[in-house]
């Protein structure tokens, strides 16, 4: 098997592009969550100020659970 498949520069640029996937999955699901609970409606051209305050409220959240997850798993580990 060929050693560069090993190397240490692919095996971080591998763990970049795993991290990137992770990130760009829970932005995915952030939106989609936060969108059916506050967009009750069709949007207009702006969000109305409930909109926009349940959106960073939901977003917030979500953060907030995510970190509290990922810190859990940690210490589990």
């Amino acid at each position: 098997m060929d050693s560069s498949f090993n190397s240490p520069e692919l095996q971080n640029l591998l763990e970049q592009e795993k991290q990137r996937a992770l990130v760009n999955e829970m932005v995915s699901k952030l939106t989609s969550a936060c969108w059916d609970k506050c967009i009750t409606g069709t949007p207009g051209s702006k969000f109305s100020s409930s909109e926009t305050s349940c959106l960073q409220n939901c977003a917030g959240r979500y953060l907030d659970m995510s970190i509290l997850v990922m810190k859990r798993f940690q210490s589990m580990s």
